[in-house]
């Protein structure tokens, strides 16, 4: 099914208690199971990046201008890999995965919405998205003056982790074992060294990229981590995934120059283009 979404043609998309508000985790597992959250969370997981072209969104608008206005130059990646991965599912040869996910219209819609939502969230830089988001958390878990009744604030909270998790899962090697962090850290890398060597890009991200990563751990891992903590949800899990945040962090800090000298050396290795 996957494989057969890179080649899908482009169609027209129809994305239409304490003192700390914490969300009960037996509220939470009831609002994913009406969800049928392992169907949703593995198809989020497999579509996010469908049809990826290796660039970030201000690249993909400028090089494929009709894509862009499609979704009038708002998270184009994250919409078109929505799109594509949709129309794929309703092809007929799906119907029986179909009825797996969801049995109405009513459920259709429902999985729609919040696919489209937790897809989109993954687009961490669109500043207005960004703060929608921090607004609809405030909302959910820090507003006490905020009135309404017991399942909309559920439905509220619930909608908002789920949003977070598909973020965590986004950059979930940066809050995995260093080893894992290098791996994909140093493939990220390489991905964005090659748009440049290609002309795709005007920055070769060598020169910011020991400091852009301390930046990235300090204004979104690390507070991605303690979100997920405070919401009360994962239990120690949540725990876990700060900790490797913060170790990741602090071993980048100490190592982080000296790795990129490595990573820097590889690329003369592979390239004879690289520019000394």
């Amino acid at each position: 099914m996957i494989a057969r979404m890179e080649s899908r043609p482009i169609r027209s998309p129809s994305l239409h208690a304490s003192s700390r508000k914490f969300l009960n985790i037996g509220d939470f597992c009831a609002l994913s199971s009406s969800l049928n959250s392992n169907n949703f969370f593995l198809f989020s997981a497999l579509i996010h990046d469908v049809e990826h072209r290796g660039v970030p969104n201000f690249i993909l608008n400028n090089e494929d201008p009709k894509l862009a206005e499609l979704y009038k130059q708002k998270s184009t990646a994250e919409q078109n890999s929505v799109n594509v991965a949709w129309w794929e599912l309703l092809d007929r040869k799906y119907d029986d995965f179909r009825a797996c996910i969801f049995g109405t219209e009513a459920e259709l819609r429902r999985f729609r919405g919040i696919l489209v939502n937790s897809v989109i969230a993954t687009d961490i830089f669109d500043k207005d998205l960004s703060s929608q988001r921090k607004l609809k958390w405030e909302n959910a878990f820090e507003n006490k003056e905020l009135k309404e009744d017991r399942q909309a604030s559920v439905n509220r909270k619930a909608t908002i982790v789920i949003e977070h998790l598909i973020q965590a899962s986004d950059v979930a090697h940066t809050m995995q074992h260093w080893h894992v962090y290098r791996k994909w850290n140093e493939r990220l890398y390489t991905e964005m060294f090659a748009a440049h060597l290609s002309g795709r890009s005007d920055k070769d991200p060598t020169g910011g990229w020991y400091a852009g990563e301390l930046w990235f751990y300090d204004n979104y891992i690390i507070p991605l981590a303690k979100k997920l903590r405070n919401c009360g949800v994962f239990g120690v899990a949540s725990d876990e995934y700060l900790n490797y945040a913060s170790q990741n962090r602090a071993e980048w800090a100490a190592k982080g120059e000296a790795i990129m000298e490595e990573m820097k050396e590889k690329q003369r290795e592979t390239d004879v283009r690289f520019a000394i």
